[in-house]
């Protein structure tokens, strides 16, 4: 498990001590291969100049301040993003704030202000196609200018293809797991996808079925195919457990509101209120509607079986993955 990375609120809030680090630009949402190859470059640049390494980030989501009647759902919040990014060597990630009047600020006072003066950046990494200051008019070329003038260096990283050929993307990501294609989607990010969320109180229905749950609200609501998985859960502590969960509205019992629930094997004790993550290795099936519940029974039993066969012969996609999920 990667040891916990700093969090700061905000440009202003970095300690003196991370000053002068390379820093990776962007919003980052999923932290994909190929968010990656922006983040290793960052990496390899602090190793050389042997600087701090921070990841200067967005909070909200830019799309969501413009366009709040339509809310960009998150593949990783701020908190699993962070625990990506230690995965990846990061000292600190800087989640600045977005709202509109930060929005507002010229290209060249985001250098001046965030960049030199609040950060003291030596070197800056970001994509291709990143955009900064108001109208998105700031661009790599520009960002290279000023560094010249300002005295830091600039890396822009060209579009990372997968295998095919095919430019990889957070909405392709989102497509894969609205889809159950979580094994897709996990060749796109280079990890198994995590969810992060509190155990809270159920129903209790899987403990009477003699498969008791941990369950989790989860902020994946619109993202997230429903249906049965075989996961690996983490808990607070560390210890990881295998499993098979069910995502959906339980539509044998009450078809309610969408719940995360977790059956972990050989496992017994009280979980509530503990901030758990559990990352998906495979789909099973699709959420359906039994007779009785018998048939759920019998049919829970062999979804157990399979989840387990899935997760003994699972192996790690890359170091990542071995932090995050193994």
């Amino acid at each position: 498990m990667s040891a916990p990375i700093l969090r700061v609120a905000g440009a202003g809030d970095l300690p003196e001590r991370l000053r002068g680090a390379v820093v990776a630009i962007g919003n980052f949402d999923g932290v994909h291969r190929g968010h990656q190859a922006v983040l290793r470059q960052a990496r390899a640049m602090a190793g050389a100049l042997d600087a701090p390494l921070l990841c200067l980030t967005f909070e909200p989501h830019p799309r969501t301040v413009f366009n709040p009647s339509h809310p960009v759902v998150r593949l990783t919040p701020a908190p699993m993003k962070a625990r990506l990014l230690a995965g990846l060597g990061f000292d600190a990630v800087v989640e600045q704030p977005f709202d509109r009047e930060f929005a507002a600020l010229s290209a060249g006072d985001f250098v001046e202000r965030i960049l030199v003066t609040a950060l003291g950046a030596r070197h800056v990494v970001v994509g291709f196609d990143f955009r900064f200051g108001a109208k998105r008019a700031g661009t790599p070329a520009l960002l290279a200018e000023r560094g010249r003038e300002r005295g830091f260096g600039v890396t822009a990283i060209e579009a990372f293809s997968d295998e095919d050929g095919e430019v990889v993307s957070s909405s392709r990501i989102r497509d894969h797991l609205a889809g159950g294609e979580v094994v897709e989607a996990a060749g796109l990010l280079g990890y198994h996808w995590t969810v992060e969320g509190t155990v809270v109180g159920g129903q209790k229905l899987g403990r009477q079925l003699g498969f008791p749950t941990a369950n989790m609200e989860l902020e994946a609501e619109d993202i997230l195919a429903h249906g049965v998985y075989a996961v690996r859960f983490r808990r607070a502590d560390g210890t990881l457990h295998d499993g098979v969960a069910s995502y959906g509205r339980r539509p044998t019992f009450d078809n309610g509101a969408p719940l995360f629930e977790t059956y972990l094997f050989d496992f017994s004790g009280d979980l509530y209120g503990e901030t758990a993550e559990v990352s998906l290795f495979s789909y099973l099936r699709s959420e359906q509607k039994f007779a009785g519940v018998a048939d759920l029974i019998a049919q829970m039993e062999r979804d157990a079986a399979e989840a387990r066969a899935v997760l003994a012969g699972a192996k790690p996609f890359s170091p990542l993955d071995m932090a995050i999920a193994f």
